[in-house]
C-alpha cells in the first residue's frame, strides 16, 4: 500500500511538473523578469511608442546563417540577443508585428530570398562562405526597409535602428525638408572667379534622400507638410516667417539650426569686405538659446593647419577639426563620426531661465576661448589671433540638442495669420549648430574629375552629421527618444587577466628570440660572404660551435615558449573545471541540502499525529 502510494504520489508530481510547464508556455509566455544589468532583453518606453503607432501589420524577417556560423561564438552569441530583442518587439507589439527567422542556406529559396530583400551574405565563415546577418521588413502596401548586417561594432544602437525601420515601415510617406538659407546652396555664378558653381554638396545629399523644398529667408510662409526645418546660415527671417517657424515648433515640429557668429566662408567677404557676418539669431534667442558674448571660437589644440598669405604652413586656431573626443557617442548623430571640419564656431548658451533641456553634441577642448566676431574677421594672419593667458581657456558647447518645454517667442499671433495659436510646448525637439562653414564643400569634401564627371570625395563626416541629425529629428517622437544602450557583451575578466599575463611572458621571450635570429643571420650572411672551395661553405671549428651553440638555445626557448602557452592554457582549463565543479556538482548538492533543511524544519514543526502517521 505505501509503494502505491509512493509511486501516485511520483505520478502526481510528474503530471504537476508538465501542466505547470504548460501553463507557463501557453498563458506566462508574454510575463518576463529582465535582470540583466543594462536591461538588454526589455524595450525601452520609446520603442514601445514606436509599436502603439502602428495602424497596420508588419512583417520582420531575420535572416540568419544558423548553420554557416558554426564556431563563430561571438557572433552567435550576438545574434542569440539580436532574436530576443526582436522577440520582444513582437511580443509587445500586440499582433501588429510578426516574427520569421530564416536560415539562408546556399543555394536555397531562403538565399534567394534574402538576395531579393537586397541582404548580401559577409564572407566571414570558416570556408569563406556567406553569412546573412540582417533584417527585412515589410508592411501591407508592399514598402520594404533593410538592415543589411547587424554590426557588433554597432551594438549600442541596435534597439534605435530596429525602432527605425519599424517607423519607416509605419510611416512610409518621404519627409518633408524645408530648408531655409541665405547660401547658394544649388550653386550660382562666383564673384571671385565670374565662373558657375555647381550645388553645394550638402544640398544635392539632402535631395537625394528627402523631399527637399528651399526657402529664401524673406518668404512669408512655410510649405504644407513640413516635417523638419533646416535653418542654414539665414541671415535675416522675415517676421511673417519667424512667427511660422515658431508655430511650428510649438506644434511639436523640428528644426535643425547651422548658426554662426561669422560666416567666413562667403565670397564677398572671402574678397575683402571684412566685417563680421553673422546669422540671424532673434528667433532662437528668444526661446532662450544664443551664441555666448557673439564671439568666435579659438582653439589651438584642435586647430588645422592651413596655407598662410606668404606660402607657410600654419595652425588657425579658427579653423577647427573635431575628433571623436570632441563628439557625443551616446547621440546617434555623432557616435560613429570620426571627424568634423568647421570653420569661426560660436559658443552656445542655454537662458538659465530656460525649461529646455541641453544635451551638447559637440565640444571643443579645454584649451578655448572667445574672441569678438569682428576682430576675427579683420585678422587676415593666423599667427597673430592672440589666444591669451591659459587661465581664461575653457571648454565650450558647439552644438547642442534642445528637447522639452519651450515657450513661444510671440505673446499672440499677428493680425494676418491664420491657423491656432499656441503659447507652448512641452516636446521641442531642436538641434542647433553654431557655425555654418562646416556646410561648404572645401570643409569636407574633396573634388576631381574623372572621365568629364565631377566627383566628391569626403574627407571629414559632415554630411554624415547632416543627414543623421535630419533623419533622427524625422523620426517620431518616439523615435527620438531612444537613445544608445550601451554594450552588452559579458567578457570574463579573469579569463582575460590570466591570457595578458601570459602573453605579456610570451612576448617578451619571443622579442629576445627574435633579437637572436636576427643575430644569427647576420652571422650566416658573413659566414656565405667567403669564399666557397669545391661548392662547399668552408667553416671554422670556433663558426660551426656558435652556430650549433645557436640551435640548441633555439630549441630551448621554443620550449621555453611552449612552456608558458601551455601554463596559459592549464590556469584557465583549472578556472573553467573549477566553474564546472560549481555548476554540476556544488550547486545541485546545495540545492538539495536546502530541500532536506525545509523537510528537517518542517517535520520537527508538525504536530506528534502527523509524525507517528509518517512514521
Amino acid at each position: 500500500m505505501r509503494k502505491l502510494s509512493v509511486f501516485l504520489s511520483l505520478s502526481l508530481l510528474v503530471l504537476l511538473f508538465v501542466a505547470l510547464v504548460v501553463l507557463n508556455n501557453q498563458l506566462l509566455g508574454k510575463y518576463r523578469a529582465d535582470l540583466t544589468e543594462n536591461a538588454v532583453y526589455s524595450l525601452s518606453d520609446g520603442s514601445k511608442a514606436v509599436l502603439g503607432e502602428l495602424d497596420e501589420p508588419v512583417t520582420l524577417y531575420f535572416f540568419y546563417s544558423d548553420t554557416a556560423s558554426k564556431g563563430m561564438t561571438s557572433l552567435r552569441n550576438y545574434a542569440n540577443r539580436v532574436l530576443s530583442l526582436l522577440e520582444e518587439y513582437e511580443q509587445a507589439s500586440n499582433g501588429k508585428v510578426r516574427l520569421k527567422v530564416i536560415d539562408p542556406e546556399p543555394f536555397s529559396e531562403a538565399e534567394d530570398q534574402a538576395s531579393q530583400f537586397g541582404l548580401t551574405g559577409a564572407s566571414i565563415g570558416s570556408i569563406g562562405e556567406a553569412v546573412y546577418f540582417g533584417l527585412a521588413g515589410t508592411n501591407t502596401l508592399d514598402d520594404q526597409f533593410t538592415i543589411n548586417f547587424f554590426d557588433p561594432q554597432k551594438e549600442q544602437f541596435l534597439e534605435y535602428d530596429i525602432s527605425k525601420l519599424i517607423y519607416q515601415l509605419s510611416d512610409p510617406e518621404p519627409v518633408k525638408l524645408t530648408l531655409i538659407s541665405s547660401l547658394p546652396v544649388t550653386g550660382g555664378q562666383n564673384p571671385m572667379t565670374g565662373q558657375y558653381s555647381q550645388a553645394m554638396v550638402f544640398y544635392e545629399q539632402l535631395s537625394q534622400l528627402y523631399d527637399v523644398e528651399l526657402l529664401n529667408p524673406e518668404a512669408e510662409s512655410l510649405p504644407q507638410d513640413t516635417d523638419v526645418i533646416m535653418l542654414a546660415h539665414a541671415t535675416s527671417l522675415s517676421e511673417p516667417l519667424s512667427f511660422a517657424i515658431d508655430q511650428f515648433v510649438m506644434n511639436q515640429g523640428r528644426l535643425l539650426a547651422f548658426v554662426d557668429p561669422h560666416f567666413e566662408s562667403d565670397q564677398m567677404a572671402m574678397m575683402g569686405a571684412m566685417q563680421a557676418n553673422p546669422s540671424d539669431m532673434s528667433l532662437l534667442e528668444k526661446w532662450g538659446i544664443s551664441l555666448d558674448e557673439g564671439g568666435v571660437l579659438l582653439d589651438e589644440q584642435l586647430g588645422l593647419e592651413i596655407r598662410s598669405q606668404d606660402g607657410g604652413i600654419v595652425r588657425h586656431p579658427g579653423i577647427l577639426g573635431l575628433t571623436a573626443e570632441n563628439l557625443d557617442r551616446a547621440d546617434v548623430t555623432t557616435a560613429n563620426l570620426e571627424m568634423i571640419n568647421g570653420a569661426s564656431f560660436g559658443a552656445l548658451i542655454l537662458d538659465k531661465s530656460s525649461a529646455l533641456k541641453q544635451e551638447a553634441l559637440m565640444q571643443t577642448s579645454d584649451n578655448a576661448m572667445l574672441i569678438d566676431a569682428q576682430e576675427y574677421a579683420l585678422n587676415r594672419e593666423p599667427s597673430s589671433l592672440f589666444m591669451g593667458q591659459p587661465d581664461a581657456r575653457d571648454r565650450f558647447t558647439l552644438a547642442a540638442r534642445f528637447t522639452g518645454e519651450l515657450a513661444s517667442a510671440y505673446t499672440q499671433a499677428p493680425a494676418d495669420s491664420e491657423g491656432t495659436f499656441k503659447a507652448s510646448t512641452a516636446g521641442a525637439n531642436i538641434v542647433v549648430v553654431a557655425d555654418a562653414d562646416m556646410l561648404v564643400d572645401q570643409f569636407w569634401v574633396q573634388q576631381s574629375s574623372f572621365f568629364g564627371q565631377t566627383l566628391y570625395t569626403p574627407f571629414a563626416n559632415n554630411g554624415d552629421f547632416i543627414t543623421n541629425a535630419t533623419e533622427n529629428l524625422a523620426g517620431s517622437d518616439a523615435l527620438i527618444s531612444v537613445r544608445s544602450r550601451g554594450t552588452f557583451a559579458r567578457p570574463f575578466t579573469r579569463v582575460q587577466a590570466i591570457e595578458m599575463k601570459a602573453e605579456a611572458k610570451f612576448r617578451e621571450q619571443e622579442e629576445r628570440l627574435q633579437s637572436q635570429l636576427e643575430q644569427t643571420e647576420a652571422q650566416l650572411a658573413q659566414l656565405q660572404s667567403q669564399q666557397a672551395q669545391g661548392g662547399a661553405l668552408v667553416m671554422t671549428d670556433e663558426q660551426q660551435t656558435a652556430i650549433d651553440e645557436f640551435v640548441e638555445q633555439r630549441v630551448a626557448i621554443r620550449k621555453a615558449l611552449r612552456d608558458v602557452r601551455y601554463q596559459l592554457e592549464r590556469d584557465i582549463d583549472a578556472l573553467g573545471n573549477w566553474l564546472k565543479l560549481l555548476n554540476v556538482a556544488a550547486a545541485p548538492v546545495a540545492l538539495v541540502f536546502l530541500l532536506f533543511l525545509i523537510f528537517w524544519i518542517g517535520k520537527r514543526r508538525a504536530p506528534a499525529a502527523v509524525k507517528e502517521a509518517s512514521s
